[in-house]
Formats: C-alpha cells, structure tokens, sequence
C-alpha cells in the first residue's frame, strides 16, 4: 500500500498547489478523513502518512506563492500551542534516553498538531469561509457516517482489508470485528470505533452553529447533521456517547448561558454531596452513562491509581516519558499494561506538570477566545454558533475523562483549538481581522 500511499499524497498534493489556499486545505481535509492514518510510507527514520505528506504541501504552497505568512498576526492562543509542544521536548528530554528518538517521536506529531493547527489559523479567516469549512465537513462526513451504519448492521467493512497494511499495526490481516448490544462497532477508516465515533461527536454540535443562519438549506443542513448521529451511533461506543451526551446538555442551556456561574458551582456542589454522601468518588458514577460497566470501572480505577494512590509518585515534574508505561497494570486488574483510557492522565503521565500546566492554559485560552467572541458578536445568529464550538469542547473536556485521543481525532481536535482562535475575527469582521483587507480566496 506504500504505491498506493504516495499515489493518493501526489493527487492530493497536486490540487492543493493547483487550487487557492482555503480549497487546498478542504482537499486536505477530505482526504485526511478519507484515508487511513494507519497507513504510511516511509521516508527516512518518519513514517509519513497521506495527510503529513499533504500539509506539507500546503505549506510549501503557502510559503512560496502567497503573502498569508508576512500578514499572519499571532494571537496568545497560537503562543500556548507552541509553549505546549516546547514543554513535550523539554519533559521528553528529561526522561528520553535517545535525543535522537525523542526529536523523531516530536517531528511526527508536529505534522499531526502544531502544522493542522495553523493551517486552520490561516485560512479560516471570517464568516464565509467558516461556513463553507462547516458544510464541507458534513459533506465529507456523511458517505463515513453512512458506511459506518453498513458496518454496524452487518460487521463488513469494505475498507477492514487495509489495516493488513498498517505502518504501526503489521500482521494483522484485518480489524477485528466487535459486538456490543447486538451492533458491530464500526471504525470504517479510522483505527478505532472509538476516534471513529468522536468525530462526529466533535463535529456534530460545531456544525449545528449553522442552524442559526441557514434558511433555504435548513433541510439539508438537518440531515446532514442527522447523518453524523447516525455515523455516532454506528460505533457503539460510550467515549463518543459521552460527548455528546454532553454537548447536547451544554446547547439546551444556551437560553441561560449567562447564569453559567450558577451552573458550574451546582456541579462543584453536586460532586461534593457524592463525595460526602456517598461510598463511591463522584468520578465513578460515569458507569451510569457508558455502555459497558466493566470499562467504565477500568476508567475509575486508573484515576484513583493516577491521583489517590501515589502512582504519578516521583513523576509529577517530567512524567514517565512519552513512550514508557507507567507500571500500574497490576495493580489495576491483571493486565501487564496500562491502559491509558484518560486524556488528562495521559498528558500528564508523558509530560508531567512541565507538559499539563501548558494543556491546560491552552484549553482555558481557547474558551477565552470564545468569551471574547461572544462580546465582539455582530449578528444575532453568532452567539449560538460560538455556543456551538463551546459545546463541542464541553463535551470532548467531558469525554478525556474516559478516552484518550490518538491519531485522526487528536488532529482534529487541534483544528477546533484553530477555529476558536479564528472565532473574533469570524463573528466581528468588521472590528478584527486577521489578514487585513485581502481575502484568502484570492488568487496566490
């Protein structure tokens, strides 16, 4: 699949130098989510995948035919996201042995977070290309969500074939097929039911925003975003169910968003009262919202090792390194492994404190950005489409707690963090712009 591999990058690559810059990344974009990150080609000691091959493509362009880097203005959001991938050196340095495989493990994921991210800044620069970032999304989204319900009725995946091929994954002649509840859990392209079912869970309520604007098209926008539950339920997993469970809850408090202090403290209070009142922690009553009790104790279990039990013990600073197992297997259940199936203790068991405190500020600044957007609004529609992408975080913040991202959903998750930075320009052109008056559809 390696001919395969470059094949697809070189016709992707192509129409990315051949098309202005914002089309050029939608291709990005399609063919990201429509091919496998599982397989890659190697150049050198880094496995380049379909999608690291095209971003660089997109930046090569972008350099050398356009003027968006000289007039790209950096905000304190785009400043943390750089902290944050500084401070996975610095901790990786301290508990990496091979600095040469420390930079190679780094380069790789700089492809997957830090160059998706300000793709995503520098083209998603107002309200029309928003939108058409939204639409392009579901119309990419809904032939996945609708071979995902193929293989949730019937256990076939047309695409299971390629997983034989997988760069990380060799041996294997085909995804193991999973039942629960009498569904087979799709994945379709994506290496997991579970970063399967995220996107859409992710994508679902950011895309709902247009609701608020869409009139002639308010059919197709709905069915669109139909199609995406219907590629959720697909997976039949309880990390994706969680978030948008979540989500949901988060957008039908949008008519007493400004009482959101009374709210956030009612949660604090009801956490306390479990903790009190009840012989459980309140972080292990998430098993009454899974699919599956047993993982849901697994879940609860790691956090009470993590942070009850001393296992972050003598790693707080610089972690366990970003490849290393942090030996609690045992005294979790029976396995040799750790499972890390919390996004927060897997930062934190990578980067320790040098990596976490700069996660966090990254996520506290991007919620920042949309408080802003929220007073910089300039039509009514703007406030539930800020709503939306808030959402969108409150429920993948919710769902870290029982699943850690990899691959596909962590790159997507990063092009959020972007459009939260793009947000105030989106909502307030007329007041803030990022690339001054020339537009980004502009020919190069």
């Amino acid at each position: 699949m390696v001919g395969v591999t470059l094949t697809v990058a070189l016709i992707a690559s192509t129409l990315v130098f051949l098309l202005p810059p914002f089309p050029g990344f939608l291709v990005y974009l399609g063919a990201f989510l429509w091919y496998p990150s599982y397989l890659a080609a190697p150049i050198g000691t880094i496995d380049f995948t379909v999608h690291r091959i095209i971003i660089l493509a997109f930046y090569i362009k972008l350099y050398m035919m356009t003027t968006l880097f000289s007039r790209f203005k950096f905000i304190w959001l785009d400043k943390v996201v750089i902290i944050y991938f500084v401070a996975q050196l610095v901790a990786g340095s301290i508990t990496t042995p091979s600095l040469a495989l420390l930079l190679e493990n780094r380069a790789g994921r700089m492809f997957d977070i830090v160059l998706p991210y300000f793709a995503t800044r520098l083209v998603v620069t107002d309200r029309e290309r928003y939108f058409t970032l939204l639409k392009a999304i579901m119309l990419i989204a809904a032939p996945l969500a609708i071979v995902g319900i193929y293989q949730c009725i019937t256990g076939h995946n047309p695409f299971g074939f390629m997983i034989h091929h997988s760069a990380w994954a060799r041996g294997r002649t085909a995804y193991p097929p999973m039942n629960r509840h009498g569904f087979w859990r799709a994945n379709v392209v994506f290496a997991h039911p579970i970063m399967f079912g995220l996107f859409f869970a992710m994508f679902s309520p950011v895309c709902a925003g247009l609701l608020g604007y869409v009139k002639q098209n308010k059919v197709s926008c709905g069915v669109g975003i139909f199609l995406m539950g219907v590629g959720l339920f697909s997976c039949v997993s309880s990390g994706p169910a969680l978030a948008i469970l979540c989500s949901i809850a988060f957008m039908a408090f949008f008519r007493y968003r400004k009482s959101w202090r009374v709210m956030a403290i009612s949660v604090v209070v009801m956490c306390a009262i479990v903790e009190v009142l009840s012989d459980r922690h309140f972080f292990e009553v998430i098993d009454r919202f899974t699919l599956n009790s047993a993982t849901a104790w697994y879940r609860s279990r790691l956090i009470e090792v993590a942070f009850l039990e001393g296992g972050m013990r003598g790693h707080w600073i610089a972690g366990f390194g970003y490849n290393t197992d942090p030996g609690w297997g045992p005294v979790i259940d029976t396995r040799s492994y750790v499972d890390i199936v919390n996004h927060y203790i897997l930062v934190l068991v990578r980067f320790g404190l040098i990596g976490f405190v700069p996660f966090v500020m990254m996520n506290m600044e991007a919620i920042k950005n949309l408080r802003l957007s929220d007073k910089l609004a300039s039509q009514k529609g703007d406030h539930w489409l800020i709503w939306c992408v808030g959402a969108s975080l409150f429920g993948m913040y919710c769902s870290f707690m029982s699943v850690a991202l990899f691959e596909q959903i962590l790159t997507l998750f990063y092009v959020i963090l972007a459009i939260c930075g793009a947000m105030p320009a989106i909502v307030a052109p007329s007041r803030l712009s990022l690339h001054g008056r020339h537009s980004v559809l502009d020919s190069p």
